[in-house]
C-alpha cells in the first residue's frame, strides 16, 4: 500500500487569511479530511512543504553523520542522563524499546499473523540519538528537566544555526499538518496548535552505525509507539522504517525525494479519544538497506544511518484529554486528564529514560 502524499502548498497559500473551516473551498476542505483520514486510518501521512528543501534536509544530515562519526568518548560528553536524556545525546544501548518491556503489547504481538510481526529485538536500541530543544520554553513550568537548555558539542560552530533552521521548518510544516487534521476532524482549527505553544519540541536525530549494524534483519530500532503529538522524518538516506496501519498490515515506508513523512503519536491519540491512534513502528536492516549500504561503500559516503526526525509536543503543562465531540466518545474514558508532562515522564520510566544518574 503506498502512503498518500498531500501538498501543503493549497492551505499555504491562504493561510492566515482563513479564519474557519466555513471559509474553506471544497477543495481544500478535501485535503483537510484527508489529512485526518489518513492519520486515522494508516497513523501516517506523507507531505510536501514546499519550504522545506532537500538542500536543508541534506546539509542537516551531512552535519549529522559527522557528529555520529566521532569517537564514543567525545559524544558522551553531551550526554545528560540526570535530564532523563531530554537533551544532548542517547548513547547507543540505552533505550528499550516497548515490545521488550509491555506485557500486553507481547501478547498482542503473539496474536499477529506471522507476516506482520515485527521484528523481536534481543536488548535495547542500537541507535544514539541527539535532543535539541526547537521553540521557545515556558518561564514557568513544573516539568523542568523537559524543558532544558541545549547542549553544543564542541568543534560544530554551525551546530546551532543547522539544527533551528531544519527544526523550524519542520515545526512548520507540522503546525500545518495540525491545523488540516483538526478541521478534517470537526474541531477549530487551533485545536491542536493552541496546546503546542512552548511545548517540549525536540529536534531528535538517530544515528545507527551500519558498518558494526548493518547484517539484513537487524533491528536498530525495536517495535514501538512515539509518545509525542505527531513525528515528522526527512527522508533517510538508507530505508529500513517499517509502520504498521491501524489494521495491523505491516508496511515498509518509502518516502519519496522531497516529501516528509508524518506519524502519529500517543498525545493525538489522547486528544482524538482514541479516534487516532499512535503508530506502531521499527527500524530494521532490510535487503533494501543491505543494497544502500554497498552503494554508499561504493561512493565512498557514511555509513551512518541518520534519521531526520522531530517529535511535536502538546506543551507540558497542558491538559490532555479528548477534544470537542471527542469527549462524547465510548473511548473518552480510556483517556483521563492528565497533564502531558506528566504523562511524558511516565512513559520515559518504561523506556529507560527517567530516573537514571
Amino acid at each position: 500500500m503506498e502512503l498518500p502524499v498531500v501538498d501543503l502548498s493549497p492551505y499555504l497559500a491562504l493561510s492566515g487569511e482563513l479564519v474557519d473551516s466555513d471559509q474553506l473551498s471544497a477543495q481544500l476542505s478535501s485535503l483537510c479530511a484527508e489529512v485526518s483520514r489518513s492519520l486515522r486510518e494508516t497513523g501516517a501521512l506523507l507531505i510536501k512543504d514546499p519550504r522545506c528543501s532537500v538542500q536543508d534536509n541534506d546539509r542537516f544530515i551531512d552535519m549529522m553523520e559527522r557528529y555520529f562519526q566521532c569517537p564514543d568518548e567525545f559524544k558522551r560528553r553531551q550526554e545528560r542522563p540526570h535530564l532523563h536524556y531530554q537533551v544532548g545525546v542517547t548513547p547507543e544501548r540505552v533505550e528499550v524499546p516497548r515490545s521488550l518491556v509491555d506485557e500486553e503489547m507481547q501478547e498482542k504481538l503473539k496474536a499477529m499473523p506471522k507476516q506482520y510481526q515485527p521484528h523481536t529485538p534481543v536488548g535495547p536500541d542500537l541507535k544514539w540519538r541527539y535532543f535539541w530543544r526547537i521553540g521557545p520554553r515556558p518561564l514557568n513550568t513544573r516539568f523542568q528537566e523537559l524543558n532544558s537548555e541545549p547542549v553544543i558539542p564542541e568543534g560544530f560552530p554551525e551546530w546551532k544555526e543547522t539544527m533551528d533552521s531544519w527544526g523550524y521548518k519542520m515545526i512548520s510544516a507540522i503546525e500545518v499538518v495540525a491545523e488540516m487534521a483538526a478541521i478534517g476532524f470537526g474541531l477549530p482549527k487551533d485545536a491542536f496548535t493552541s496546546l503546542m505553544k512552548q511545548g517540549p519540541h525536540l529536534l531528535a536525530p538517530t544515528g545507527s552505525d551500519l558498518q558494526r549494524y548493518g547484517q539484513e534483519g537487524t533491528v536498530l530500532a525495536g517495535y514501538h509507539y512515539d509518545l509525542n503529538f505527531l513525528t515528522i522524518h526527512g527522508r533517510s538516506r538508507f530505508p529500513g522504517l517499517n509502520i504498521w496501519l491501524r489494521n495491523g498490515q505491516k508496511v515498509e515506508v518509502k518516502v519519496p525525494t522531497g516529501c516528509l513523512l508524518i506519524q502519529t503519536g500517543k498525545q493525538i491519540e489522547w486528544l482524538t479519544g482514541g479516534d487516532c491512534i499512535a503508530g506502531m513502528h521499527e527500524v530494521v536492516c532490510t535487503n533494501r538497506t543491505t543494497d544502500a549500504i554497498k552503494l554508499a561503500q561504493e561512493q565512498g559516503r557514511s555509513l551512518w544511518r541518520v534519521s531526520s526526525t522531530l517529535f511535536a509536543h502538546i506543551a507540558s503543562d497542558a491538559v490532555l484529554k479528548p477534544l470537542g465531540h471527542f469527549a462524547e466518545s465510548p473511548l473518552a474514558s480510556k483517556y483521563p486528564p492528565l497533564h502531558a508532562g506528566e504523562y511524558v515522564e511516565q512513559e520515559l520510566a518504561v523506556i529507560n529514560l527517567k530516573g537514571q544518574k
